[in-house]
């Protein structure tokens, strides 16, 4: 796909390669409603190039994935935002509303127990040590982004709800109908098509876990094993459900996706969403300190927005999706390069020129 209006992006991607910024990644954006640019480059793995349905791990990028599933059953009338979650998860214990949940101030940020790289894989134990948790602090008053847990929280009451996991729901309801190639929990099929993640520099790791002791590193280092590239390129995380950081997705996957929340939540003439909903899950619910980010951050039902008014989310490593209602396009970046968001940034200081 060549738009020669955007010609200044597909340069700019190329040399992102050329440069050494970047090894394999897939770009893709929507404009005034049609896709304009699709582009991947690089590699998967050594020797094998990066396709169109080359799938990487997104990290956060698949929070708001998650939240659109719960956010669809809120839709059908079978969920209420201010439900308490305990209505719906019986036995849980933070008299948390499911609004607090979707908007990050539920006050579980952390799992409670630590557990090993292999409970990645068991559902229902993360599940229930959230359940038993205790808030870290009075739930709807002050954000901190649920980096681990946030895709069981809502997981688990989109499968109390509804009786499929999320990565069954996604399937299902969401990615087959809108043709999004993305999932939680990848088959064997599935997982051969992924890229493996890398380190852009050795350090990475460590800056990303912050201060030890600190609630980001208490976050992000339970279960074990999310900043580990043995784990992480392992059919062990590929194949399990980690919704708040393990989503594998194409760029394209992800673009589509906001192009159709972006059009009122019908895209391709199939609707999903009421426009009521995509407003109410793309406004601002909370606009304040987040006490792990370490910064103001306004946070929608499942994305950050900006103040330029656009919505979405980044993920650790640099990849990110978003939507801007004002200058009317959807953006998606899947790298495996872990890395910072630079690239990200001269991307789109190519595009907005090109607007």
């Amino acid at each position: 796909m060549h738009d020669t209006r955007f010609a200044a992006v597909h340069d700019r991607f190329h040399d992102l390669f050329a440069g050494g910024r970047e090894t394999g990644a897939g770009l893709a954006i929507w404009y005034d409603g049609t896709p304009v640019v699709d582009l991947v480059g690089g590699e998967r793995s050594p020797g094998r190039p990066w396709r169109a349905d080359t799938l990487v791990n997104v990290y956060s990028v698949g929070k708001p994935v998650a939240a659109l599933c719960l956010l669809l059953l809120v839709d059908r009338g079978r969920v209420g935002l201010d439900d308490p979650v305990a209505a719906h998860w019986p036995g849980f214990r933070a008299p948390a509303t499911v609004r607090q949940v979707l908007e990050h101030t539920a006050g579980l940020p952390t799992f409670p127990v630590p557990r090993p790289a292999t409970a990645i894989a068991d559902w229902d134990l993360l599940a229930g040590d959230l359940a038993a948790a205790e808030p870290e602090w009075e739930p709807g008053t002050v954000a901190g982004e649920h980096a681990w847990t946030y895709g069981h929280l809502v997981g688990e009451l989109v499968r109390r709800v509804d009786g499929r996991s999320v990565g069954r729901f996604l399937a299902d309801e969401i990615a087959g109908p809108w043709r999004l190639d993305l999932g939680f929990g990848l088959d064997a099929t599935d997982q051969r098509r992924c890229a493996d993640l890398s380190y852009g520099d050795a350090g990475w790791p460590d800056r990303m876990l912050g201060e030890p002791g600190s609630l980001r590193a208490r976050a992000v280092s339970n279960p074990a094993g999310g900043l580990d590239l043995a784990v992480l390129n392992s059919p062990l995380w590929r194949g399990a459900e980690l919704p708040a950081v393990n989503l594998h997705a194409t760029a394209t996957g992800l673009a589509r996706l906001y192009a159709g929340l972006l059009a009122g939540g019908t895209l391709d003439g199939v609707r999903l969403f009421s426009p009521e909903l995509v407003a109410e899950a793309t406004r601002v619910q909370y606009d304040g300190p987040d006490l792990l980010l370490d910064r103001r951050v306004r946070w929608t039902l499942g994305m950050q927005r900006e103040e330029d008014d656009s919505w979405g989310m980044g993920g650790l490593g640099g990849s990110c999706g978003w939507a801007d209602p004002v200058r009317g396009y959807t953006f998606a970046y899947a790298t495996a390069r872990l890395a910072d968001f630079d690239r990200v940034e001269a991307l789109v200081d190519a595009l907005h020129a090109c607007l």
